[in-house]
């Protein structure tokens, strides 16, 4: 028998990580806010210059499966240090960047680093949390990418009016390095190990397969995933649309469409200390995905309070999702030595379901963008399938 773990204080882990992936986060979203500025400077069309942003979720669904195998042999805190290192260099490429092809390379290998963080970081909970804390310390985490992007839309037009670009890139890539060396220093044992794993787990890892993710109750656990992931971007994508053709202005259609990853600040934290407390997830994933559906018909069909019920909905009750999803996963998968591939297997499907969601909802729409009432009965459905999902699903 192996010697028990000790394990350091879960919410010191927990804000570190959150510290990190948020530097990486709001390095991924400083490009939106001057996207018109860089076009200029780069004489970049607006086909090429979304490529700044997309190329993220293209890297993702490229390496979220090599990225689970990588972390399975070296373990997640060595690719969360070496997503700082690649942060950085991909950031050094886009301040030497000549011409908007350079500067697009320069984000896909900040897309690399994001994609090591997302599949790294909860795994990184997952080993050095205490077994009781690891839904309260998801919960936590689970706040990086919602506030990478408040971080990213605050922070970049300031850094950019005082130092241009190449000091927005640099900024943040700054930013990452300082938490990442936090990271190196604080996320371990007790013991002040990294924590080397038991011969027998290293042997069953070894026996890990790609086959063992592929049963029918696994299966269903990825398509309530999908799903949700499906129901979200076709709602961030599509409802701010809809509240202008209402008559609603610009900035408010944004601030009321992102309402609900605002509100997500008091749902993650809520839902991962519950499950803790209750030692289960699956009635909160239930109650979660149940929100869904109903609270995206009303952003996508609503109008006046019934377009704010919507998003407050979705963002207490939807938005626990993600947690659940991250916290019950070793508990569906039952088998520790399959988390790592495992993982980068459910950010597979999380980009494919964020994928779909903005394939799906201009088809849906029509060529005239005027069947709103079809697109919200849809993706209510939508949300209703992925609900069943996740109650016919066993978890353990």
């Amino acid at each position: 028998m192996g010697v028990a773990k000790k394990y350091r204080n879960w919410a010191l882990i927990a804000v570190v990580l959150l510290l990190f992936g948020t530097a990486v986060a709001s390095s991924q979203y400083k490009v939106p806010v001057i996207m018109t500025g860089l076009m200029e400077q780069f004489s970049m069309d607006a086909g090429s210059a979304s490529w700044l942003m997309s190329i993220f979720t293209f890297v993702g669904i490229i390496l979220a499966i090599p990225t689970g195998a990588l972390a399975k042999k070296y373990g997640p805190k060595a690719l969360l240090l070496a997503a700082g290192g690649i942060l950085l260099v991909g950031s050094l490429v886009g301040v030497f960047a000549a011409d908007g092809t350079m500067l697009i390379v320069s984000r896909a290998i900040e897309g690399v680093a994001f994609i090591l963080v997302t599949i790294c970081g909860p795994l990184a909970v997952q080993k050095y949390v205490a077994p009781d804390k690891i839904g309260s310390a998801t919960g936590i985490w689970a706040l990086w990418v919602c506030l990478g992007s408040v971080v990213g839309g605050i922070v970049t037009p300031t850094v950019s009016a005082l130092f241009g670009f190449v000091g927005v890139w640099m900024v943040y890539a700054v930013f990452a390095a300082v938490f990442a060396v936090l990271v190196a220093v604080v996320v371990r044992f007790a013991d002040g190990s990294d924590g080397p794993e038991a011969p027998q787990e290293q042997v069953a890892q070894e026996k890990a397969s790609y086959a063992e993710l592929l049963k029918p109750n696994t299966l269903l656990f990825f398509l309530a995933f999908l799903l949700f992931n499906l129901v979200l971007l076709a709602m961030l994508g599509f409802s701010p649309t809809w509240m202008q053709s209402q008559g609603m202005d610009a900035s408010l259609s944004g601030f009321l469409s992102t309402l609900p990853m605002l509100l997500a600040v008091i749902s993650s934290p809520l839902f991962g200390t519950l499950s803790d407390k209750m030692g289960r997830c699956k009635p909160l994933y239930i109650i979660g995905m149940l929100a869904m559906g109903p609270s995206a018909f009303l952003l996508l069909t609503g109008s006046g309070p019934a377009l704010w019920v919507g998003a407050v909905i979705m963002g207490l009750l939807g938005l626990g999702v993600p947690v659940m999803a991250l916290t019950s996963f070793g508990q569906v998968l039952g088998k520790p030595e399959l988390m790592s591939i495992g993982m980068g297997f459910l950010m597979l499907i999380q980009s494919l379901g964020q994928f779909l969601g903005t394939f799906l909802a201009p088809i849906i729409l029509g060529a005239n963008l005027d069947q709103w009432m079809t697109l919200g009965v849809v993706m209510c459905v939508i949300g209703f399938a992925g609900t069943a999902c996740v109650a016919l699903c066993k978890f353990k």
